[in-house]
């Protein structure tokens, strides 16, 4: 595609000057006919490592060769497979390794964590998230609190976007507060879905324990895009998927991070299942729960060992690779995006970028709101051989990741944008 000389040759200098040019190589690129498409998409779902299959094979060749004794023999036994991604886990949400444990899917550790950490009592029911939450949490949320026998439209309480179209943190705070001693729980996105807005997890999580109550953050699309520091900000509890930029493959499996203050508590309550007993005593099938400290006392059951594998192989990418130069990378790339759609005199009056300007404030994410004729140019990106996200109402996403993404493939897509206005006008 041309894109013109001025601007391919700036683009291909940045590319150029990429340290981490070389991981592009280490992911498989979909193509659309004899072209790799522009893969803007890993907010949905991330590229398949090229090790992937190396990863899964193996764990293929142990169940062939070994059976049932795979869980005790070789190298890697399955037993505690759980415990081989806690260090990496640890050092991308800024947590400690007995903090953290990959298990089951998102809303399924979501329920686990309400279990432990929504307990209301007569004065303390009220539940905060944001308006407009990605409705699996929506759902899960509306749905414990009805089964605890608290009526959501009562005391579930949405904070509204302000005029700019994300949540205000002088606002967040103030709702807070005012709630007080009746607030038992706020749960809210590290980086909300719709928007791309990257939420000040620090100072939302002082100002929920300054009223008495737990808070949680759902990352589902912070965790391998920016920088965290959970334990540090106090966070009483996170929860996140790996499909999307931790590139582990669809469905594949959750995580969740639960202070130590919580974690190393035995007593604290949860939903008990058999991977959470003590390992010392778990195969002697005795019926009387002793919890695991640390993350692992939640766990129910043994993991999937096929799906874990491709989790794996993306953590030692990302472990490779290292959050600051990707934080750094992605800064870089993300603000290409925004100047580059900012500065182009056909494509600035017909969209509004959603997501804020400061870069503190948000990932590689830029939601794009199309006012008119949104479908029909996402669907002509699609045919062009772009690849992004459309939400409801009007927004497309648009997610340049470092890991695979290049600032040539930036300039392509404002260009190819530019000429699909330029036919709906």
């Amino acid at each position: 595609m041309e894109i013109g000389n001025e601007l391919a040759s700036l683009a291909r200098q940045y590319d150029e000057e990429d340290s981490l040019k070389s991981y592009r190589h280490r992911f498989h690129i979909p193509m659309k006919g004899d072209d790799q498409v522009i893969y803007f998409c890993g907010n949905s779902l991330g590229l398949q490592p090229k090790s992937a299959a190396t990863f899964i094979a193996h764990e293929v060749d142990r169940w062939k060769n070994l059976g049932v004794e795979g869980h005790f023999q070789g190298e890697l036994p399955w037993v505690d497979f759980h415990k081989y991604s806690k260090d990496a886990l640890g050092r991308l949400v800024g947590a400690k390794p007995e903090e953290v444990v990959a298990m089951n899917n998102l809303t399924t550790n979501l329920h686990l964590m309400l279990a432990s950490f929504y307990r209301p009592t007569d004065q303390r029911k009220k539940l905060i998230i944001e308006s407009g939450a990605f409705p699996s949490d929506h759902f899960a949320v509306s749905t414990f609190m009805e089964l605890k026998g608290v009526d959501p439209a009562e005391h579930l309480i949405e904070l509204e976007a302000d005029a700019t179209g994300y949540l205000s943190l002088p606002q967040t705070l103030e709702v807070i507060e005012e709630v007080g001693s009746e607030l038992a729980l706020v749960l809210l996105p590290g980086i909300q879905y719709y928007s791309g807005q990257w939420l000040a997890v620090g100072p939302i999580t002082a100002a929920a324990h300054a009223q008495g109550a737990f808070v949680g953050f759902d990352l589902a699309h912070a965790i391998g895009n920016v920088p965290l520091q959970l334990h540090d900000d106090g966070v009483d509890f996170a929860v996140w998927c790996t499909y999307k930029y931790l590139n582990s493959g669809p469905g594949s499996v959750s995580g969740v991070y639960i202070h130590e203050r919580h974690a190393q508590d035995v007593t604290f309550p949860r939903l008990g299942g058999w991977w959470a007993q003590q390992e010392e005593e778990r195969f002697q099938m005795e019926n009387v729960f002793k919890p695991m400290q640390g993350a692992d006392g939640w766990q129910l059951s043994n993991m999937n060992i096929l799906g874990s594998a491709a989790h794996h192989a993306s953590l030692e990418i990302f472990e490779a690779a290292g959050m600051d130069r990707l934080r750094a990378k992605s800064l870089k790339l993300t603000a290409y995006l925004e100047t580059l759609l900012q500065d182009n005199v056909t494509i600035r009056p017909n969209i509004k970028i959603l997501t804020p300007s400061n870069p503190e404030e948000r990932g590689c994410q830029l939601s794009l709101f199309l006012p008119n004729h949104g479908k029909e140019i996402f669907d002509e990106l699609i045919n062009r051989g772009v690849v992004l996200d459309w939400r409801e109402p009007n927004v497309i996403r648009v997610a340049p990741t470092p890991l695979y993404n290049t600032f040539e493939e930036v300039a392509t897509f404002v260009h190819i944008l530019e000429g699909a206005f330029t036919r709906h006008q």
